[in-house]
């Protein structure tokens, strides 16, 4: 089987589903496993390079509203490869190319591709994007073994949170114009002991005022930017301080949210994980200092 990825989640998914081999095209955001870099890249960002998370808003704003493309698919790349298998989104046009896209390229190409649709907004969802990808490419049973290694991690979570009182805890999934985090992002904080605020389960990632966020009552914020790894986070998150836009008591994190928090698949149970030793590190230890920092 030849399969596209044009989701860096779902390359996650394929390679732990033991189809590495079989994924021949992945985006230009695809990677890890490491293995993934060597595949050919078919998406690519319409976007400059560069830009701060202020322009970054503006110009998605501006393409959004003129109807252009903020991905580039290569379409001769896809009738180099032509796939068996596309797996993409529905979910969100800033993330990934948009599926009606994917469509209009298969067509034009009459290419028999099947298409895959992956759009979790819950943390189960997650996993369960992990269940019909292999349903769809007859891993069936490794996938349900990684899931329910998956559930296992998250109950041995909630068995070492037992009893704890949950903390009001904020993810900033940007930080200007600040957006809360939202779809599976509360369900991970729950998950890890914690009580989310401004970002509510199953729902969209909410663009709110900084006098809304610098009012909350949270003893801790997640700073989580898309895109920006560890040392972006961190930055941003000094930034936001620096302006005075936090709640003043809270204690601030930067999380390397592509690894973790904002790609919806194996690696989000890492994420509770990580968030639980961020919340509760008397019963989860201390965070990996590769994945999460402290702050203030």
């Amino acid at each position: 089987m030849r399969i596209v990825s044009l989701l860096p989640s779902a390359t996650e998914i394929l390679f732990e589903l033991g189809l590495g081999d079989d994924v021949v095209g992945v985006t230009f955001e695809c990677d890890f496993p490491g293995e993934a870099r060597s595949k050919r890249i078919v998406s690519t960002s319409a976007l400059p390079e560069g830009l701060s998370p202020a322009e970054i808003d503006r110009v998605v704003r501006e393409r959004i509203a003129a109807g252009e493309d903020l991905y580039r698919l290569d379409r001769g790349a896809f009738a180099d490869i032509d796939p068996d298998l596309v797996v993409t989104q529905d979910l969100c046009a800033v993330c990934a190319v948009d599926v009606s896209e994917v469509h209009d390229a298969l067509a034009f190409l009459a290419c028999s591709a099947d298409v895959l649709t992956l759009d979790p907004m819950s943390l189960d969802e997650v996993l369960d994007t992990i269940t019909e990808t292999g349903r769809v490419t007859r891993a069936e049973a490794r996938a349900a073994g990684i899931v329910s290694g998956l559930r296992e991690r998250l109950d041995g979570v909630s068995e070492r949170l037992e009893g704890v009182t949950a903390r009001p805890t904020m993810v900033l999934e940007w930080t200007d114009p600040a957006f809360t985090g939202g779809h599976w992002v509360p369900d991970m904080v729950v998950s890890a002991g914690g009580d989310s605020v401004l970002g509510f389960p199953g729902a969209n990632s909410e663009m709110l005022e900084w006098e809304v966020i610098e009012a909350a009552r949270a003893d801790v914020v997640i700073v989580s930017p898309c895109g920006y790894r560890l040392d972006g986070a961190t930055r941003l998150a000094l930034d936001v301080i620096e302006r005075g836009h936090l709640p003043p008591e809270a204690e601030v994190w930067a999380i390397d949210a592509d690894a973790v928090v904002v790609r919806p698949g194996p690696r989000v149970v890492d994420g509770v994980e990580t968030i639980a030793s961020i919340l509760h590190p008397e019963r989860c230890g201390e965070p990996d200092r590769s994945l999460a920092v402290r702050i203030r």
